[in-house]
């Protein structure tokens, strides 16, 4: 039964997400990436290269607009494009060391800035919400 006071779990999330995005963007900004590069970096950076498909399903991209994206990272010689040996229409997209390189800063940039915002939390709070976070983004349903 829903406490009566208690602001609903999307309207907290939603708060607390527009937080971390106003907080993440000059950092990103600082090492030239948008949030959408960044996101695609991370994926790359933590998976075995992927097709293009199977990125945009990683990273919930529009796989139509995919491309443009992976355009600007190339470009930029973050990541790179080849083809799939077993399927040669597909593209298997690989993270370059530079693209690893900037990944790794920006992420260390974003982690000091978390840590800066759970320094608010007790030690038994910090660790309930990171273990309780990663659990409730991967369900199903």
């Amino acid at each position: 039964m829903q406490e009566p006071n208690r602001p609903d779990l999307g309207e907290l999330f939603s708060t607390a997400t527009r937080r971390l995005i106003e907080a993440e963007r000059p950092l990103l900004d600082k090492r030239g990436l948008t949030m959408w590069q960044y996101a695609t970096l991370t994926c790359l950076a933590r998976s075995p290269a992927p097709t293009q498909l199977q990125l945009a399903a990683a990273i919930r991209y529009d796989k139509t607009r995919l491309i443009a994206l992976l355009d600007q990272l190339e470009q930029e010689g973050l990541v790179r494009r080849e083809p799939d040996p077993s399927d040669r229409r597909a593209r298997i997209v690989r993270i370059t060391p530079k693209g690893r390189r900037r990944y790794q800063t920006a992420a260390a940039d974003i982690h000091a800035m978390e840590k800066e915002l759970l320094s608010s939390l007790a030690p038994a709070e910090r660790q309930a919400l990171l273990t309780a976070l990663p659990k409730l983004a991967s369900r199903r349903g």
